[in-house]
């Protein structure tokens, strides 16, 4: 898949609010810094239209950064048993993905997928081998309100015990043949298939965009 898919209006968003970002950070006229705010909220509100993230989450993401702006960075976990893949259940959406967020500062990759994967999950595990780095915007049909970095990892786990909180509302194993409605800017069948590929193949060489 390509970026050619992604629609014009969410490409033309998301360059006006790279140039509003870059503009607050370093224009010192307060009436151009009023300007480029206005841009800023105007490429929030048109992302909010048209995507699922919703305004909150956009602004999160978007509004306290300074400097250039940068993809985020996204990481996911592979839990699999036999031909059976855990998935959590997004209360954004309604949809299912492995378990997996945002990287929070200061955690390494690893550390960021043992985090998500017990608060979403009640998952304890153990990375143990990298599937892909992978440029989302072109591995996903869902359109994205930012650039994202999506790094998937293999981890070995003893069971899980799920717990209530604010990003999911279960968790469960699937057959990879039997999959349910996918929340596909998280988690692609695509993807998921890549997954059983890296454990069943042990010449797997991990996908880099």
């Amino acid at each position: 898949m390509n970026k050619d898919h992604e629609p014009k209006w969410l490409n033309w968003a998301k360059r006006i609010q790279s140039l509003a970002q870059q503009g607050l950070t370093y224009t010192k006229d307060k009436y151009e810094l009023d300007r480029y705010q206005q841009l800023r909220d105007l490429s929030v509100e048109i992302m909010q239209e048209y995507t699922e993230a919703g305004e909150e989450k956009i602004r999160d993401l978007f509004c306290f950064e300074k400097g250039y702006q940068t993809p985020k960075n996204d990481v996911r976990a592979a839990i699999l048993e036999g031909d059976d893949i855990l998935l959590v259940k997004e209360k954004i959406d309604g949809r299912w993905a492995m378990p997996g967020g945002w990287c929070d500062i200061g955690l390494s990759i690893r550390e960021n997928i043992k985090k998500e994967c017990l608060e979403e999950a009640g998952a304890i595990v153990n990375p143990t081998k990298l599937v892909c780095v992978l440029d989302w915007v072109s591995n996903t049909k869902a359109p994205l309100p930012y650039a994202i970095y999506k790094t998937v990892m293999l981890c070995s786990f003893d069971g899980y015990r799920f717990n209530d909180n604010t990003e999911t509302s279960e968790a469960n194993f699937f057959s990879r043949y039997d999959l349910p409605e996918l929340s596909d800017g998280r988690t692609t069948k695509e993807l998921i298939d890549l997954c059983f590929e890296a454990r069943d193949n042990p010449d797997f060489i991990p996908i880099i965009d």
